[in-house]
Order: C-alpha cells, then sequence, then structure tokens
C-alpha cells in the first residue's frame, strides 16, 4: 500500500512539473512569438500598432526609395489584395529588390507604416511563404492569383 501511494505521489509531482513547464514555456513565448501576416490580413484584419509581426509578400516594383541619409528606405508590399507601405533602416540583404519577395520583422506604428526591424530576403525567388504557396506574382499588375 506503501509503495503504491509513493506512485501517486510521484506520478502527480511529474504531471504538476509538466504543466509548470508548459506554461512558462507558452508564457516566453508569448511575447517573443511574431505572427505572419500578408498586406490584406493586413488591411481586412487589423493589427495593433506596435505589436510584433511578420509581413511577408511582393516589393511592388516602382516603390523603393532610398533616404538621403543613406540606410533607410521606404518600399511596398503587396499580395495582389491589398498593398502596405513599410520602411527598414538598416543595411538590406542583397536579394532584396523591387519585384522579388520578402518576409519583414517588426511592427506598424501610429500612422499605419510597417517599420522592419529585419528583412527575410535571402531566399530563391521560387520561395514563397507557406500561407501563399499555391499562388503566383504577375509582375506587371502586381496582382497574386491562386495557380490551379
Amino acid at each position: 500500500m506503501k509503495a503504491k501511494h509513493q506512485r501517486l505521489i510521484l506520478a502527480l509531482a511529474a504531471l504538476v512539473a509538466l504543466v509548470g513547464a508548459g506554461l512558462l514555456a507558452a508564457s516566453a513565448l508569448k511575447d517573443e512569438a511574431a505572427y505572419f501576416y500578408a498586406p490584406n490580413d493586413v488591411k481586412t484584419k487589423g493589427v495593433e500598432p506596435g505589436k510584433p509581426i511578420r509581413l511577408g509578400g511582393m516589393v511592388v516594383k516602382g516603390s523603393l526609395k532610398r533616404a538621403a541619409d543613406g540606410v533607410t528606405i521606404h518600399f511596398d508590399v503587396s499580395d495582389g489584395k491589398a498593398t502596405v507601405p513599410a520602411t527598414f533602416s538598416g543595411i538590406a540583404p542583397d536579394l532584396f529588390k523591387e519585384g522579388s519577395g520578402v518576409v519583414a520583422e517588426g511592427s506598424f506604428n501610429g500612422q499605419g507604416m510597417f517599420v522592419a526591424t529585419n528583412l527575410l530576403a535571402k531566399h530563391d525567388e521560387r520561395y514563397m511563404p507557406r500561407e501563399l504557396e499555391g499562388m503566383s506574382y504577375n509582375e506587371s499588375t502586381h496582382e497574386m492569383k491562386v495557380e490551379r
């Protein structure tokens, strides 16, 4: 009887430890998680200013402008349904250019501008985020189409 009682206490202690570790991990990740949004998601669902997200889509041709300081760039990101203005200060990846895919980490300011803190563009141009798989981008019209 005593051994059975000890096993039960040990099993309950292990369960409490597992639940505690899970809650601790979830709490830590909540502050670090950056959810993926396409420009149309931003326009339809909205994103609160300051919330860290990943914005993905294509850099609109003709939208890339470099500021006089030499490190700040302004550009538009489109998914074919909506376009979002964005800015980034820093050294952009070599593959970052108009008409290419981009995933930018950052947040929106109070004026609706996406302020990127990191640009993720070092990938093959055939790469598409999971959320955009099965879609193609038309460079002349800036439209995304579902491939069938």
